[in-house]
């Protein structure tokens, strides 16, 4: 069984300097124009960091239901996923009754709220703190990962058939979540679908061919746009 961890550590051991992704932000928010590169170590950091906070602190083991209530195409997304995977739990993205831990940028919410664990994100790339107040309990991601560890061993591994992803009213196994043949070259591809679901799917097909991903959130450039060319973007997810 291949697994998402599996992904990453060949991509790691094939290069780890090499760009895993890179993001640009074209929307009209606080955090408009951001450029946000990760290469394939430092992506692989962010990955353990939060899959030490999942496990340590909030006990997530396989089985546990991690609800992702985070944008797409968005970094944060895609290393909170692969963390839930790490940690052989399962990835939640259309909201789960009874999920061990919700993490939001919205942690008023009602469905915040009704959370027992929950984990507050700040999308902007340099946040230190989230911005406003957080009720007691809730984690502020951006003051506490970085206490965390930069490497990552689980405590349990998934069975094959334990839920990896829950969306659109359909689930995916871990048997079932990457294919066992790369689908697609290794290419450096632009991803900008808003649909979390597609979102996650595009990069374990990118990455699992051994690609790089260029995300752009707020904005649809086609390939050829100057931006793209300059980022060595050859294909579209």
């Amino acid at each position: 069984m291949l697994t998402p961890a599996d992904v990453v550590a060949r991509l790691l051991s094939e290069d780890a300097t090499q760009p895993a992704l890179t993001y640009y932000d074209d929307t009209d928010g606080p955090t408009a124009g951001e450029r946000i590169e990760l290469s394939r170590k430092v992506f692989n950091t962010w990955v353990c960091k939060a899959a030490n906070a999942l496990q340590e602190g909030f006990d997530v083991s396989p089985g546990s239901v991690v609800w992702l209530q985070l944008p797409a195409p968005h970094w944060r997304l895609a290393y909170w996923a692969f963390a839930t995977w790490a940690v052989g739990a399962t990835v939640s993205l259309d909201g789960h009754e009874g999920a061990d831990v919700l993490i939001t940028t919205d942690p008023d919410s009602e469905s915040a709220q009704d959370a027992d664990e929950v984990i507050a994100v700040s999308l902007a790339a340099l946040a230190r703190k989230f911005e406003g107040n957080l009720r007691s309990g809730v984690m502020d991601e951006a003051h506490e990962i970085s206490s965390y560890g930069d490497d990552f061993t689980a405590w349990d591994e998934p069975e094959e058939d334990t839920n990896a992803l829950d969306a659109r009213d359909d689930n995916t196994t871990y048997a079932d979540l990457i294919p066992q043949t790369p689908v697609g070259e290794a290419a450096r591809t632009l991803v900008t679908t808003t649909d979390p679901h597609e979102f996650l799917n595009q990069l374990l097909q990118v990455w699992g061919a051994g690609g790089s991903v260029v995300m752009v959130r707020g904005g649809n450039p086609s390939v050829d746009d100057e931006r793209m060319q300059t980022e060595g973007v050859t294909a579209r997810a």
